[in-house]
């Protein structure tokens, strides 16, 4: 049988999807993958991204975190494409329980999805580390370089950087989620950043669908494999 008319039935027979994506579901929405090499960013930058996403260089050297954070992170002007779309849909119908994302865009929301679990934070959510007042993105973009609350505190993006740990609560419900699912839909991700990755592991059904455009470490373990980008794949549902 065609992979996509697969698809095709197993989406219309499930009732208990859940999604899990990453950044793959928004480069369709021209938000580049930070880790894909382009000469922009290294005439920009002199440390690697994975470095100055990391905790201790917010910390170190926060104000080169927020020249890479506003060029390379804050596309404020991204609008949710074909897979978010069809994503909204999905829950809407009651077919889709849960979007468990990777990203930080908050493109889920905008498409009208309700259920998204963000393991790794969002960029629309902001904290004064002093005071914890709260800043939406508009807040801050005003700034230049590094942006502070009225107390004089400096504002961090609630963002999950390197060294630091997933919200437990989030990862917790999203294995609940997982585990309960009747089918469960991967896209958009290397499958390479853990414990994210890790989450697969906890799926019991038989409708593991893996879509993305390259191979993944985990193509074996899939009951159906799609090679393709994401929004193509689901644009009959948007």
């Amino acid at each position: 049988m065609d992979n996509l008319k697969q698809l095709e039935e197993w989406i219309e027979s499930s009732d208990n999807i859940v999604f899990f994506g990453g950044a793959g579901v928004s480069t369709e929405s021209h938000i580049p993958d930070f880790r894909s090499v382009d000469g922009l960013y290294h005439q920009q930058y002199d440390y690697p991204p994975e470095t100055m996403l990391s905790h201790t260089f917010f910390m170190e050297n926060t104000e080169e975190f927020f020249r890479f954070y506003w060029n390379k992170m804050i596309f404020p002007d991204a609008e949710p494409n074909n897979a978010h779309l069809a994503l909204a849909h999905l829950e809407k119908r009651g077919k889709l329980k849960a979007v468990i994302t990777q990203n930080i865009d908050g493109l889920h929301q905008a498409a009208g999805s309700r259920e998204v679990l963000e393991l790794h934070g969002s960029v629309h959510r902001n904290y004064c580390m002093k005071c914890r007042k709260y800043y939406g993105l508009s807040d801050i973009e005003k700034h230049e370089g590094v942006p502070h609350c009225t107390c004089g505190g400096i504002i961090k993006p609630d963002v999950v950087l390197y060294q630091e740990g997933l919200d437990q609560r989030i990862l917790q419900k999203s294995v609940n989620y997982i585990e309960n699912a009747d089918m469960l839909i991967i896209g958009g991700t290397s499958l390479a950043v853990y414990p994210a990755a890790g989450l697969i592991n906890y799926y019991r059904g038989n409708k593991l669908v893996l879509i993305n455009k390259d191979k993944t470490p985990q193509d074996k373990h899939a009951d159906l494999l799609i090679n393709a980008p994401i929004g193509e794949v689901l644009a009959p549902w948007a």
